[in-house]
């Protein structure tokens, strides 16, 4: 049996909002990895989606044993600082070798390399 049914209507309540807003975020975001078309929308879809799906449930986790437990809400803490400090670096990561991969492929669509001198609106060197 779980403890769960001790919560209280006052605590449940903001508990399956943070829930269901947490979880409908982050389908969001996986559907947004199937419905997009390039590989850098598919990128940075899932990553919204994640870090605030995250941050969502964990409010959620924070609440239900803080109200039940009485005790410290460390582990929820931690999760939220490590996905909301790597999931940006993850992304950078992987947009950065895929920009490297296109660009030496020569594939259309990706930005030049920034040289520093100034472009004209047709896209050439000055």
């Amino acid at each position: 049996m779980s403890h769960l049914t001790d919560l209280p209507t006052w605590a449940a309540i903001p508990v399956c909002i943070l829930l269901l807003l947490g979880s409908g975020i982050t389908l969001i975001g996986s559907m947004g990895l199937i419905r997009l078309k390039t590989f850098y929308g598919r990128l940075h879809a899932p990553t919204l989606g994640a870090s605030a799906g995250v941050v969502l449930i964990c409010l959620a986790s924070m609440i239900t044993f803080a109200v039940l437990q009485n005790r410290w809400i460390f582990h929820e803490i931690l999760i939220v600082v490590f996905v909301i400090l790597t999931t940006p670096v993850t992304l950078m990561l992987l947009g950065q070798s895929a920009l490297y991969r296109d660009r030496i492929e020569g594939n259309d669509g990706v930005p030049r390399k920034a040289t520093g001198a100034p472009v004209d609106t047709t896209g050439t060197d000055i």
